[in-house]
């Protein structure tokens, strides 16, 4: 049955992510494929509009965690649904709704991103959905009130407005209709050059505390790998472009790195 696929799976699956993490590390530092600013303007590869982008490689997210955690939870309990009910608004928003936000007219993204972001997001979908199914701790109403998921409750909302704050003032960099980059300004931009960064490693180090699974710390250590090499490069680069940029501000932990 496929129920019982789904389970000798989950062992192998956190490893493989594991895995991924270092291919994307790698890639990151090496910068083997680049897009946005990071992409040099006569680079040539295959490439898909950055909406259509967005959906095909955030999708998995959704029903990858959905169908594993229907198809596998014996008795699926208040707090177990309720973290479910999280995730998938989440992924709503940035699967669904932030794409079209964006003001990506013209933009595209590299397909083999594409293929990696969707290969990644299948797993950790499948991943966190069995975890949250399957944890005992999750299965009784009392994890509720232990400090580890009020705690990570508010590391993960904390995150989560940090980072659509972030998107709302990158957002609006260009509302003039302009292309070209600028500093952006405000929000936790004030400390950091990658305020949307910083925002999404709070969210999911909240979710690995309210959740307590394995899977959530994994995705937390995937999370580090993905985006704390992404954030020194940008970093140095808008120091590269602007020579007005501001000395004070970290690369993504604010006042430490």
């Amino acid at each position: 049955m496929l129920s019982d696929a789904l389970d000798a799976f989950y062992p192998d699956v956190l490893w493989g992510i594991l895995l991924l993490g270092v291919f994307t590390l790698y890639g990151t530092v090496r910068n083997l494929s680049p897009y946005g600013r990071l992409k040099s303007a006569d680079a040539k590869d295959w490439s898909l509009p950055s909406p259509l982008a967005w959906l095909l490689f955030e999708s998995p997210q959704l029903f990858a965690f959905a169908l594993t955690f229907w198809m596998t939870a014996q008795h699926p309990s208040t707090p177990a649904v309720l973290l479910f009910v999280l995730w998938q608004a989440h992924y709503l928003y940035r699967g669904f709704i932030y794409p079209l936000r964006r003001n990506d007219k013209g933009k595209r993204f590299p397909v083999l991103n594409v293929v990696f972001g969707f290969l990644f997001n299948l797993m950790n979908g499948y991943a966190n959905g069995y975890a949250v199914a399957h944890a005992p701790h999750l299965a009784e109403m009392v994890w509720l009130l232990s400090p580890w998921f009020i705690g990570g409750l508010v590391v993960a909302v904390s995150g989560w407005w940090i980072n659509f704050q972030a998107d709302n003032i990158l957002i609006n960099l260009r509302s003039d209709g302009s292309t070209g980059y600028k500093i952006p300004q405000g929000g936790f931009f004030r400390y950091v050059s990658a305020a949307n960064y910083w925002g999404e490693i709070l969210l999911w180090s909240g979710w690995a505390l309210m959740s307590m699974t394995l899977a959530g710390g994994v995705f937390v250590l995937f999370s580090l790998a993905n985006l704390v090499p992404r954030a020194l490069i940008s970093h140095r680069w808008y120091r590269a472009q602007f020579p007005d940029y501001p000395a004070q501000r970290r690369a993504i932990i604010p006042f430490l790195l």
